[in-house]
């Protein structure tokens, strides 16, 4: 996969993708982020925000940040994000692979069915980690490669195919965790059957010696659902 053609893929799966993936993928969801505890202003990315729609399940106290690289996807979030009147969501264009946020931005990062969909899974981890702050939340909902010798097999059979869908199914947790600084907290079998993953980890990167210095998102949806944004420094809190 390159970044071209999952552009490619997702933008054309806007207009179907809430009808067939919504309700299927609801629960992981809905998991992830009933379980969150968000504290009032907590900064939360959305890597790979889609059509928003987890968008609604957020809190009003605290702010999120959405991104996705399909601008097909990100016009179905607009929308969303204007029909509920969400003031605290921005949504933004980008690779999740090279963020545009300084380190140390966000309290919690949250990528739903997003770490097996990327050409290059390494570099969005270690992105997620980069602008999170440490001792922050990293929070990955995904499918993960079975320990099932059997289905392991079969799913690394079928991920050629799946790759022409937009998505693979032979990566395991322990490749996509090794070598960074995340600890897993939590784990915790989802829908659908139970084969999908909510992952949550804490960010145990290093503070720096003089302190971590995070920024907040100061910024709004204007009129036509396109994102003003400017960027304030603050100490992020560890």
């Amino acid at each position: 996969m390159d970044l071209k053609k999952v552009e490619r893929v997702y933008t054309s799966y806007a207009g179907v993708y809430d009808r067939v993936f919504g309700k299927v993928f609801h629960e992981g969801r809905e998991s992830a982020i009933r379980n969150l505890a968000l504290r009032e202003n907590e900064l939360v990315l959305e890597v790979g925000v889609g059509t928003g729609l987890a968008l609604p399940m957020y809190p009003r106290h605290c702010r999120i940040v959405g991104i996705d690289l399909s601008e097909g996807m990100l016009a179905k979030a607009r929308e969303r994000a204007q029909i509920y009147g969400m003031d605290h969501v921005e949504l933004h264009r980008m690779d999740a692979g090279a963020m545009e946020f300084s380190d140390n931005t966000f309290d919690t990062v949250v990528a739903a069915y997003v770490v097996t969909a990327v050409p290059d899974y390494r570099s969005v981890v270690n992105e997620m980690i980069r602008v999170c702050r440490p001792g922050g939340r990293i929070i990955m909902l995904n499918h993960f490669r079975n320990g099932n010798k059997i289905i392991a097999a079969m799913e690394k059979v079928i991920s050629p195919l799946t790759k022409h869908l937009g998505w693979r199914t032979d990566l395991s947790l322990h490749t996509v965790l090794e070598g960074t600084t995340l600890q897993v907290s939590r784990k915790q079998a989802v829908n659908p059957l139970r084969l999908w993953h909510l992952v949550e980890c804490v960010n145990a990167k290093p503070t720096a010696v003089n302190g971590s210095h995070g920024h907040h998102l100061n910024g709004s949806l204007n009129g036509n659902g396109r994102h003003k944004l400017a960027v304030s420094a603050s100490v992020a809190s560890v």
